[in-house]
């Protein structure tokens, strides 16, 4: 490592150190400890809600997040999985989480709290300080969505076509082919960085996402990874700090691709933490405070204000249960700019990706769509729910060709169309799909 280097991570360290030790600490003493969180007296008067406390650990020092506070105490949930904490121990209070991005940070992999975790040393600090649970842009200072966006998957510019700046939805249930949608999605070229946001995710598919979905976009992609086996404090915070990171780059004047796999399981986490602050629960088991996390967080994606950058997000939503009309989903389903449904009987049939062009909305698509394209779309929409909609009739035998016209021409196109929308990772990019529906009709 060259000098000028060293000295640039020593001024990082000493910056890092001087920002999470004051000089002045309050401290308190834990007085109850629970197996999800831990009860902190004597900190009431000096904490807010979103602070820190830490606590030095026999082993390593554990940190927390203060979700409640009362007259008797403090309510700390820990970042870790275990809880490492006895009656007595001291614990100090801290600032909330906060990072310092910089332009470097492409290329690695980080940890909720942007810890790197990919074995590439530490990373640079940036020059300005930014907190994962921000607000979003004002309505009236934001700027308009931009140009059409190509993801490169036929189904979805045919269908749902995508302008820079939207946030778009992927409905399914486990096992529909979620993730590997999200995967082509990511292989964009027409975007300046990806942030991508594992939450919740099984730990072998971080490398997998890392070294073959992104491949030659790996240089300027930053992945904020927290697998299924960490604590919900982790699961909670990722989404934030990727988003945190997005708007970092889209202030920069950058167009921003942000996946987030999957907001189901952040609002799963944000339902353990609720439910730890001792909130009730109203709807399926979910406090109120998570249909207000959920809008907070995806109103933050988008246009920011006038002459900066954009962020364009894709958010993964996992059906439970196959039941599109949850309370989560249907919140998601009517923040976003539009929805792409993944069905399983689609999937059962070996179709992929397994859209349903019926079901699956872009609020946005007149902006992108010329006249000609939004007749011929809405044609092949009244064939295919004319096609499914007979299918019973036709293979019981009770379709007579030349008796209805449309159902007749349904029968010739719509195998036809489905053939052509199929697409995997390793199929070529869509470049023009309109033109190549078209000879693919025709051959």
């Amino acid at each position: 490592m060259s000098p000028a280097g060293a000295l640039d991570r020593l001024a990082d360290a000493v910056t890092r150190a001087a920002r999470e030790t004051p000089l002045v600490a309050e401290g308190g003493v834990v007085s109850a400890v629970a197996p999800g969180h831990y009860r902190v007296g004597g900190l009431s008067p000096f904490l807010k809600l979103g602070e820190r406390v830490l606590i030095p650990g026999r082993a390593e020092p554990q940190i927390g997040e203060v979700v409640r506070i009362d007259a008797q105490g403090a309510t700390v949930k820990p970042f870790e999985g275990a809880i490492d904490a006895r009656l007595g121990d001291r614990a100090w209070r801290l600032e909330p989480v906060s990072l310092q991005p910089d332009p470097s940070w492409r290329g690695r992999v980080v940890d909720a709290l942007a810890r790197p975790i990919d074995g590439r040393g530490a990373l640079r600090l940036g020059a300005d300080v930014v907190h994962p649970f921000r607000e979003p842009p004002p309505a009236m200072r934001r700027a308009r969505v931009g140009r059409h966006f190509r993801t490169g998957v036929r189904a979805i510019d045919l269908f749902t076509p995508l302008c820079a700046g939207q946030r778009i939805g992927v409905f399914a249930g486990s096992g529909v082919g979620k993730s590997t949608l999200i995967s082509m999605l990511a292989a964009a070229q027409s975007v300046d960085t990806v942030v991508i946001a594992l939450v919740g995710e099984r730990g072998r598919e971080v490398r997998e996402f890392l070294e073959e979905t992104l491949g030659a976009n790996r240089d300027k992609a930053v992945m904020v990874v927290s697998t299924g086996d960490e604590s919900p404090m982790m699961r909670r915070l990722a989404p934030n700090t990727a988003m945190a990171i997005a708007e970092y780059f889209r202030d920069r004047g950058e167009h921003v691709l942000l996946i987030c796999d999957s907001v189901t399981r952040y609002a799963h986490a944000a339902r353990d933490v609720a439910l730890a602050a001792g909130e009730p629960a109203v709807s399926r088991g979910y406090p109120p405070s998570v249909f207000s996390d959920l809008p907070r967080l995806l109103e933050r994606a988008g246009p920011g204000v006038e002459g900066s950058g954009l962020i364009t997000g894709v958010f993964s939503v996992l059906v439970d249960g196959d039941d599109h009309n949850d309370p989560v989903a249907d919140n998601i389903r009517g923040t976003l700019d539009g929805h792409i449904v993944l069905e399983r009987w689609i999937a059962d049939r070996g179709r992929y990706p397994a859209m349903n062009p019926l079901s699956s909305i872009s609020r946005l698509a007149r902006q992108v769509w010329r006249a000609d394209e939004q007749t011929l779309v809405r044609k092949f929409c009244a064939l295919i729910a004319r096609f499914e909609e007979t299918r019973d009739l036709r293979l019981m035998g009770g379709y007579q060709a030349g008796a209805d016209p449309d159902l007749d021409q349904a029968v010739a196109l719509v195998p036809k169309l489905y053939d052509a929308l199929r697409q995997d990772p390793n199929s070529p990019k869509s470049e023009d799909p309109f033109r190549e529906l078209a000879a693919l009709l025709k051959g």
